[in-house]
């Protein structure tokens, strides 16, 4: 049995990869949390995996899990990933965000775990505002990043790579665009609008939704997709970038729309100026051929059944 380390085991993606893993049943999950806020993500599988409370800025705890679990493969998912609260804290983002991983590749040489795959969460945002010719995206296209968030996953990303060139950790970067589903959070316009219709029908909010730019094009995976590729990533996927996304997007508005059709009541859209970041990317759309080519990946849930179910996951939520 392969040993496996999930860090951020108790967030959005990081708690679909862990059911994941736990069905198919064929290793030991250790998953890493720094606070107990989300631990009902994984109510439902806390009896078959191991858990650790740490801090991964804390180097010396750090150290201490990895040479007390010695994982066979890391996903690394722990990371601040708000684009919205970057532009305030972006000092903080690009510290934490650079800081933990450091503290993890530091752990494994120290360890000599030197045979440990580490699968590096990046993001499709290091790209940032892309030339129209560039699109599709593929991993050959430069950085432009336009937001604090973006450069945090730049220095993840780079730091991969350097750490790979420089000990030959085996390093994988993944570069997923926008993932939706259900436990994603609020502070994401898709998620946000899903539970803003949940609470209007249940009577908690005024049919008024209030929205930020509508007019961004993003690449939509389903998270339950998305962490399918992430094992994929794990098992067939050598040193190197990878672009993880559907290859088609869609507007903001476009998704609004079809969350507004599964919705019981009629609510009324009005444009907040105040909702708008300082910059925005005006499209992310991914080419993946690489990833899959390498792997065989194919999203299989539909931008509909995953509005669906994110909407469904809010209409439960007391």
């Amino acid at each position: 049995m392969k040993k496996v380390l999930i860090t951020g085991v108790t967030g959005f993606a990081g708690s679909h990869l862990a059911e994941l893993l736990v069905e198919q049943g064929n290793c030991d999950i250790v998953g890493l949390h720094v606070s107990d806020r989300n631990l009902h993500n994984i109510a439902n599988i806390a009896d078959k995996i191991q858990r650790e409370k740490i801090n991964l800025l804390d180097r010396e705890a750090t150290d201490a899990v990895i040479q007390k679990v010695q994982p066979d493969i890391i996903f690394h998912l722990a990371a601040s990933a708000t684009v919205k609260e970057s532009f305030e804290h972006a000092a903080d983002f690009i510290t934490n965000n650079s800081t933990s991983q450091i503290n993890l590749f530091e752990a494994l040489r120290k360890h000599n775990l030197f045979q440990t795959k580490f699968v590096l969460i990046s993001s499709a945002n290091v790209y940032g505002i892309v030339k129209p010719a560039d699109i599709p995206i593929d991993e050959q296209t430069p950085f432009t990043p336009d937001n604090p968030y973006a450069v945090s996953k730049i220095t993840q990303d780079y730091l991969g790579l350097c750490y790979y060139l420089s000990y030959k950790l085996p390093i994988i970067r993944l570069r997923p665009f926008n993932h939706v589903g259900p436990r994603m959070s609020a502070d994401l316009s898709v998620s946000r609008f899903a539970k803003y219709i949940a609470e209007v029908e249940k009577g908690l909010q005024e049919p008024i939704l209030r929205v930020g730019n509508l007019d961004a094009k993003r690449d939509f995976t389903d998270v339950r997709d998305m962490v399918r590729a992430y094992v994929l990533a794990s098992e067939r996927c050598e040193n190197g970038a990878y672009n993880i996304g559907t290859g088609v997007s869609y507007t903001i508005g476009e998704v609004l729309d079809e969350l507004l059709e599964l919705a019981k009541v009629k609510i009324d859209v009005q444009v907040d100026q105040s909702l708008f970041r300082p910059s925005d990317i005006p499209e992310l759309r991914a080419d993946a051929t690489k990833f899959q080519e390498t792997t065989g990946w194919q999203p299989e849930i539909s931008l509909g059944k995953m509005l669906e179910d994110l909407l469904e996951y809010w209409r439960k939520i007391d």
